[in-house]
C-alpha cells in the first residue's frame, strides 16, 4: 500500500525521507518533487527496480530513464568523460534544469535499458530532492506519469496515475514549473541540443559556442532524442555516496544547493 508524506511538516518530511530511502533500498518505486515536474525513481543499480519503473510508466527498454544526482561528484563518478564542455555547463547550470547525456563509466554494474553506453544526468534545483539524493545516492528517475499523459506537477496527480505501483510519495507542494529540462548530448565532439526546455538555447550557446541542433541534419534525428524527448526525465549507491547517511532528523536536513568544486572525470578503475 502506498504512503504519502506531507513534507511541509518537519516530522512528516523526516519520516518521509527515511521511508523513501528504505523503499529505494528494497527496490521499490518512490515519487519525489523536482524543480521541473514530479519524478518517479528507483535505485539505478537494481535492474529489477528499473524494470519495475519502466513497467509502471508503460515504457520499454528502448526508453531508458535518466539519472538524478545530489552532487557534481556523484555525477562525475557515473561518466567516462564529461567532454570539452561538460564541466563548464555544470558550473553554469547545475543544480538546475539541464540534463547532460554523457558516455557512462564502463565499470559500473547497472542496466538502465538500451542506453548504448550513455547516461543522461541532472542535478535538480530542489532542496527536498537533493536532500533525498544525498541519502540514497543517484536514482533512475522519469516523470511521474503514465507515458503519453501530462507530467504530474503535484504528488496527488502522480498518485492518481501511478497508484500503488509506488511505495512512497513525497509531497513537496507544486513542482517548480511545467517546462521539462533542456537536454544536451555531450557524447560527440560538438555538443548537440536534443530538447529545448527550461533553459533556452541561447544560454547554452553562450557557454559552448557551437551547438548542433536538428536543423543541422533534420532527416536523421538522433536515437537519444527519440528516446529522451518523449516526456520529462527527469542509482550500487555506496560507490558514489556523498557521505554517511547519519541521522534523518530535521537539523541534518536542508542540504546546501551550492555547486561542488570541479572534479576530474573518474578513473576507469574506480
Amino acid at each position: 500500500m502506498s504512503r504519502r508524506y506531507d513534507c511541509s511538516e518537519p516530522m512528516e518530511r523526516t519520516r518521509g525521507i527515511a521511508e523513501a530511502f528504505a523503499a529505494a533500498r528494497r527496490g521499490e518505486l518512490i515519487v519525489l518533487p523536482t524543480d521541473t515536474v514530479y519524478g518517479v525513481g528507483v535505485d539505478a543499480f537494481m535492474p529489477i527496480a528499473v524494470e519495475a519503473l519502466l513497467e509502471a510508466k508503460g515504457r520499454g527498454r528502448e526508453m531508458p530513464p535518466p539519472v538524478l544526482v545530489g552532487s557534481v561528484r556523484a555525477a562525475t563518478a557515473l561518466v567516462d568523460d564529461l567532454g570539452t564542455y561538460g564541466q563548464d555547463l555544470i558550473d553554469e547550470f547545475w543544480p538546475g534544469a539541464l540534463t547532460l547525456v554523457c558516455r557512462s563509466n564502463p565499470v559500473l554494474m547497472w542496466d538502465l535499458g538500451e542506453t548504448k553506453g550513455t547516461v543522461a544526468l541532472r542535478m535538480p534545483m530542489h532542496e527536498l530532492a537533493v536532500e533525498l539524493l544525498k541519502e540514497t545516492g543517484p536514482l533512475a528517475v522519469s516523470s511521474a506519469n503514465l507515458t503519453g499523459q501530462p507530467a504530474a506537477r503535484t504528488a496527488a496527480e502522480a498518485e492518481k496515475m501511478l497508484g500503488d505501483s509506488v511505495s512512497v510519495y513525497l509531497d513537496g507542494g507544486p513542482s517548480g514549473h511545467a517546462d521539462p529540462s533542456t537536454i544536451v548530448d555531450l557524447t560527440g565532439s560538438v555538443p548537440r541540443l536534443l530538447r529545448v526546455g527550461a533553459i533556452p538555447e541561447d544560454k547554452i550557446r553562450s557557454v559552448v559556442g557551437v551547438l548542433l541542433t536538428d536543423e543541422d541534419d533534420p532527416d536523421e534525428p538522433s536515437e537519444e532524442r527519440l528516446s529522451l524527448t518523449k516526456d520529462e526525465p527527469e542509482g550500487k549507491p555506496s560507490l558514489i555516496k556523498d557521505g554517511p547517511s547519519g541521522s534523518h532528523d530535521e537539523a541534518a536536513a536542508k542540504p546546501s544547493l551550492t555547486k561542488d568544486a570541479p572534479t576530474p572525470a573518474p578513473d576507469k578503475s574506480d
